[in-house]
């Protein structure tokens, strides 16, 4: 198995609302989705933004599109206007979780585009 970042098997996007921020997984095919569902689960997305999630993140599945969404709570300081981060908004999330190191099986394609 290769050790590889989710950003070859995967896209997403993510955007906030108050103190919440929503990640959106989409995987390449089938067998990426598959390794998606082992692999990025609510547990390792809440270490993966140590220090940043501070409440309950929840992993919610859409087999028909091979995606999964996540919702963080507590991940903005409190949320936009009342954050004193530089970037107190949502949108670099799902660049960040992209950095997310998986273990990939040999039947994945690692060209996602």
């Amino acid at each position: 198995m290769a050790l590889v970042q989710l950003r070859q098997v995967a896209q997403a996007r993510s955007g906030d609302k108050g103190n919440t921020v929503n990640i959106a997984v989409f995987a390449s095919d089938a067998s990426a989705y598959e390794v998606l569902i082992r692999e990025v689960t609510a547990e390792r997305v809440k270490a993966h933004f140590d220090g940043l999630v501070s409440g309950e993140v929840t992993r919610y599945l859409v087999p028909n599109l091979h995606a999964m969404n996540f919702v963080c709570r507590g991940a903005l300081s409190g949320g936009g206007s009342a954050s004193m981060r530089m970037d107190n908004l949502g949108k670099c999330y799902a660049a960040s979780l992209m950095r997310l190191e998986i273990e990939a099986g040999d039947s994945v394609n690692l060209s996602k585009s």
